[in-house]
């Protein structure tokens, strides 16, 4: 009897340790498990919240280009009658946008928010001598900052793009050419008018990527 409770107790002792191995082992497991799923989960809000973020572009973006040039032409009318048959000196980058419209779905975004950039940048040039309301102005840069921010979570990972040389030279030009006229009204309402052709040329890139999704 003796014998039989020592290779009992003998045999309970050696499978102690088995059973502890056996629970951390498993222990180990779910941990893993666990994270596994959590990662996932993460990933799966992550993917969902950047598709709802660019949301933005289809329920919000039209809105936005419609009020800016609804703001434009009000400038229009307050502006003077004397650049009816002026034109800009600075050729229209046309070619910059066949290019942008055949480029990545982010390459787009990236040159889109480019180019708002630019049209608010505008505006911190001289522009006393406009003959539009300071506040209209005002409006007008505030709707294109609010599409500049709409647009951020829709950019996500290409935000690190290289920005558009080429379309950098444009502005920079358009620019010079405000100063060597004086930042004159005449000259302010011809910038008003390269404006509008920008929303209009960048609304039919926000459109494209819309018809591609």
């Amino acid at each position: 009897m003796k014998r039989c409770r020592s290779a009992q107790t003998d045999h309970h002792h050696r499978s102690q340790p088995l059973d502890l191995l056996h629970t951390k082992a498993i222990c180990t497991f779910l941990k893993m498990t666990n994270r596994i799923f959590f990662a996932c989960l993460l990933l799966s809000l992550y993917s969902a919240g950047s598709s709802l973020s660019c949301r933005w572009l289809s329920h919000k973006f039209r809105q936005h280009t419609e009020n800016s040039l609804e703001l434009l032409d009000t400038m229009a009318n307050n502006s003077t009658n004397t650049t009816e048959d002026a034109e800009l000196e600075v050729a229209f980058p046309h070619r910059l946008y066949t290019q942008a419209s055949k480029a990545s779905a982010g390459e787009r975004l990236v040159f889109i928010v480019q180019v708002l950039k630019e049209l608010a940048k505008l505006f911190k040039k001289d522009h006393s001598s406009a003959s539009w309301q300071k506040k209209t102005e005002e409006d007008f840069v505030i709707v294109v900052n609010g599409q500049i921010h709409g647009l951020r979570p829709c950019i996500g990972s290409h935000s690190h793009k290289k920005k558009n040389d080429d379309l950098t030279k444009y502005f920079h030009t358009l620019s010079d050419h405000v100063k060597r006229m004086g930042h004159s009204a005449e000259a302010w309402e011809l910038i008003r008018r390269e404006i509008k052709i920008h929303l209009f040329r960048v609304d039919q890139l926000a459109s494209s990527l819309l018809t591609n999704n």
